[in-house]
C-alpha cells in the first residue's frame, strides 16, 4: 500500500481495543478474504483488536479457512441456530467493551470502521450504525419494497428517521448490547431489534454512511418469510416499548372512517347509517383506551432496561453525593482540593 494514503490513525479508536465479531454459515467462498481485509484496515489504522469468528453449525470449511488467519478465534455452534445466535456467542466471548459486527460475505466495506469507532468514542454515542446510504450500495430490486415498508414502519415506531434499520456493519458498546439480551432474537432481526430497543430506551445511535457490495456466494435470506418475520417483530417492539405509537394513528383511522362513513350514508342514502357508524366509532374509542392502558402498564412497571438504566442513575448520582459531603479537619481539605 502506498503509505501516502494510508489512512490517519484515529486517535482515539487507536487507544481502545475492540473485539470484531463475525458470524459466519456456509461462507467459506469469502471468508478469507474477508478476514484477510480486515486485517489489512484495522493494522493500517492503528487499532488494537480482537476477531471472532463464530461458525454458526457450517457444513463447508469457513470454520476451517478462518483457523488459517493469524490471531482469528474461531468459536463454533454444533448446529445452524441463526444470524442473531451466533451475534450473541461472539458478544458474550467478547474480550473488549467496543464491539463491532460485520458480515462474513464481502458485502460491507471495512474502511469505515476506523471511522465509525473514533465518532462513537469522540461523541460518546452507544452505537453507531453503517448506513447503506453511500455511492455504491447494491440492494437488489427486489427486496427494496419491502424495505421501505419496514423502514416507515419502524421510523413510526421510532418516532425518527432511521437511515438503515438491519445494517450488518456497526460499532457499539457490549454492555449496552447485554441490556437486551433477553430481548435480542436468534435470526436475521438481531439487528433491527437492537436498533428500535436503543432508540426507543434513550440510547443515543448514530449513523455512518457506507457502501454495500454484492454478495460472495449464495444468499441465506427468505425474502417473503423474513419480511413478514421482520413486520412481526417490529409491531411487538411497538407494543413493548412504544404502544401509543401504534394505538393512537390505528384509533384515528377507524374514527375518521366512522365519522366519514356516517356523513357518506346521509348524503348519499339519506339515512345515517347509525349502527355500522356507531361500531366503528366505539371500535376507535377501545384502541384508543387500550393504547393508553397499554401505556399506563408500560410506565408504572418499567422493563428490565430502564430499570437498570434508572439504577445507574441513582449510583452515580449517589457517588456525587457522596463526594460533596464534608468532612472534618484536614481530610475534608484532602478530599475537596484537587489539582486541576
Amino acid at each position: 500500500m502506498n503509505p501516502g494514503h494510508e489512512p490517519a490513525t484515529p486517535p482515539l479508536a487507536a487507544s481502545q481495543p475492540v473485539s470484531i465479531i463475525i458470524p459466519a454459515y456456509n461462507e467459506e467462498a469469502g471468508i478469507g478474504s474477508v478476514l484477510a481485509s480486515l486485517r489489512r484496515v484495522l493494522e493500517a489504522a492503528g487499532l488494537v483488536y480482537e476477531v471472532v469468528v463464530v461458525d454458526d453449525g457450517s457444513q463447508d470449511q469457513t470454520a476451517t479457512i478462518a483457523r488459517r488467519e493469524i490471531g482469528v478465534r474461531v468459536l463454533q455452534h454444533r448446529e445452524n441456530r441463526g444470524y442473531g445466535a451466533a451475534l450473541k456467542t461472539g458478544i458474550r466471548h467478547a474480550r473488549h467493551e467496543l464491539v463491532v459486527i460485520t458480515d462474513a460475505d464481502g458485502t460491507y466495506p471495512h474502511e469505515p470502521i476506523p471511522p465509525m469507532v473514533e465518532r462513537l468514542l469522540a461523541r460518546e454515542w452507544d452505537m453507531v450504525v453503517g448506513a447503506r446510504i453511500g455511492a455504491h450500495v447494491a440492494i437488489p430490486w427486489l427486496r427494496r419494497p419491502a424495505k421501505w415498508l419496514i423502514g416507515r414502519l419502524a421510523n413510526l415506531v421510532a418516532g425518527e428517521a432511521i437511515p438503515d434499520l438491519n445494517s450488518g456493519l456497526r460499532v457499539f458498546r457490549r454492555s449496552a448490547a447485554l441490556d437486551f439480551f433477553d430481548l435480542l432474537p436468534d435470526g436475521f432481526s438481531f439487528t433491527t431489534t437492537i436498533t428500535l430497543g436503543m432508540i426507543t430506551n434513550g440510547y443515543l445511535v448514530d449513523y455512518f454512511p457506507i457502501n454495500y457490495h454484492a454478495r460472495i456466494g449464495r444468499s441465506k435470506i427468505r425474502p417473503i418469510h423474513d419480511t413478514l418475520n421482520f413486520i412481526q417483530l417490529i409491531l411487538r417492539i411497538a407494543l413493548y416499548f412504544a404502544p401509543l405509537r401504534i394505538f393512537l394513528p390505528l384509533s384515528g383511522l377507524l374514527l375518521l372512517l366512522g365519522v366519514t362513513w356516517g356523513v357518506l350514508s346521509v348524503v348519499v342514502f339519506e339515512q345515517l347509517a347509525d349502527v355500522s357508524t356507531i361500531v366503528i366509532v366505539m371500535a376507535a374509542i377501545q384502541v384508543a383506551a387500550t393504547g393508553l392502558l397499554a401505556e399506563l402498564i408500560h410506565h408504572r412497571s418499567p422493563n428490565a432496561f430502564q430499570a437498570r438504566r434508572q439504577s445507574d442513575v441513582v449510583v452515580e448520582l449517589t457517588g456525587l453525593a457522596d463526594d460533596a459531603q464534608p468532612t472534618d479537619g484536614a481530610q475534608s481539605h484532602e478530599n475537596h482540593v484537587r489539582p486541576s
